[in-house]
Formats: C-alpha cells, structure tokens, sequence
C-alpha cells in the first residue's frame, strides 16, 4: 500500500498538461478543489468529474496508475461512508435498534464519497505531471508579491518542494524498513489496537533515523554549493505563459464559473 501512494510522484510523458506552465496547473488545482466544495447536488458533481476525466485523458497518466493513489485512504473513505450512512437522521430506509440507514444519509455519503475521491486525484495530477523544480517555480512566483510583506516565498516554496519529493522517498524507505523487520520475525498484523502500536516501534525509529539523516545530507549538500536562499538567484528556465497557457486560464475561468452557477442554483 505504501507504494501507491501518488501524490508527490512525478509521471514523466509527452503531454499538454506537462507543458503547461506550473502556475497555470496551480491555480487550476486551486479552482477545482473550490470547486468541489460549491457543487450541491449531483449535476454539479457530474460536471467536476467530466472536467477531471478530460484532465486525466490529456495528461496521458495511465488512469490505473493514478486510482492506485486511493488505496491509501480505503480506510478513511470507508469510515467516512459508514459515519454519515448512519448518523444522517432524515427518512428511515433501513433500522435495526440502534442502528439505521436513511435517504439523505446515502446521499451525503455518496457526495463525501465522490468529493473524497476526486480530490486526491485532482490533487495527485498537478505532482504527477509536475517535476519539483516547477513545482517551486510555480509557487514562488505565484507569491511573489508577498515579498514585500518581507514573507520569505523562495525558502517556503522550497520546503513545500522538498517536503514533497520526500513523500515517496519516505514510503519506499517505510516499505523496506517494513520488510527488513518482517524477516526478523516483527508482525505488523495480528493482535490488539495496543500491540499494533507496540510492534510499530520498530519501524518508526529507524524510519526517524533515516529521515534525520537525509535531511543533514541534504542541508551539507546545500551549504557545499553556497545556498544562501533566494536572494539575488536566478533560474535557467524562466517561466513565461504562452497561447495554451492563456487558452488553459479561459478553461478554467469557464468551469469555475459553471461551478459557482451550479452553487447558486443549488445543482
């Protein structure tokens, strides 16, 4: 399960949502989890999903590489359905004491549910057809008025960047760390809510361990090359916006207007 995790992964293809400018991809993303929290009802959603099936078709990532991202958040998305299936009061379909399931709860769950799936996808796409240095790009550029509140936007787009490129780095370190112990004899499975705590230990601190390590490797390796934060730095690749990066804006102004119409009309 730790190797599905997608978000901070970047898919490397030949696509137009590869070559959009960063900004554009960050904005885009912005609009659409908006987006996901204005629609009301079921046309809405249909709307946010074809729009989101479009950006997966033209990003060329195999569609069953970005669902493997959902395996990671089963469990949440599971107890999320179940808590407001049974917690929702409206009309009693079903009731067993307690217990009981109504028609608005099975509708709000099916739209936590969809809202919930469409994010971590929505928000997967912008990593995986993003490499960190745009990413950093992207975003400091996208704040840079900030700096004349004297807000330091190169050295916290480059935490967002590193903590990013960390994620799968930190799961594919979790999953050999795992199977390390696994051959030792540790047990990750069985037993209590206690003992699955207890057995974790010997995953977290090596996991610690490894974390701090490269965190030092990192910050020598940047005080080797005369890092000194943003100031005065250039880049090898500026970014500007060209046609497709205005066409891309008009799209999306488009569907967020249809998504705050959608909002007013209760759809």
């Amino acid at each position: 399960m730790l190797r599905d995790i997608t978000i901070g992964q970047y898919y490397p293809a030949n696509s137009l949502l590869h070559r959009l400018d960063p900004r554009v991809k960050f904005v885009g993303t912005m609009i659409f989890i908006v987006s996901m929290f204005l629609f009301q009802g079921w046309i809405g959603y249909l709307i946010a999903t074809a729009f989101l099936a479009v950006m997966i078709k033209l990003s060329k990532v195999p569609f069953s590489f970005m669902v493997k991202g959902l395996k990671a958040i089963v469990m949440l998305l599971m107890i999320t359905l179940i808590f407001n299936i049974l917690l929702t009061p409206g009309t009693v379909l079903w009731q067993w004491k307690f217990l009981r399931i109504t028609e608005e709860g099975l509708a709000l769950a099916g739209r936590m549910g969809i809202r919930l799936i469409e994010l971590v996808i929505g928000a997967s796409l912008m990593t995986l057809t993003t490499t960190p240095n745009q990413l950093t790009d992207g975003l400091e550029r996208l704040l840079r008025p900030l700096n004349k509140l004297h807000v330091p936007i190169h050295e916290v787009s480059l935490i967002m960047s590193i903590a990013l490129r960390f994620i799968p780095i930190l799961m594919d370190e979790t999953d050999k760390i795992m199977k390390a112990q696994i051959a030792r004899g540790a047990d990750f499975e069985t037993g209590g809510i206690i003992k699955k705590i207890k057995g974790m230990v010997p995953l977290l601190v090596p996991l610690f361990v490894s974390a701090f390590r490269r965190a030092n490797d990192l910050a020598m390796a940047m005080e080797a090359r005369c890092y000194h934060g943003g100031e005065g730095r250039t880049q090898m690749k500026p970014l500007q916006y060209g046609p497709r990066d205005w066409a891309a804006y008009a799209v999306l102004w488009i569907y967020l207007a249809a998504a705050i119409a959608c909002c007013v009309l209760g759809w």
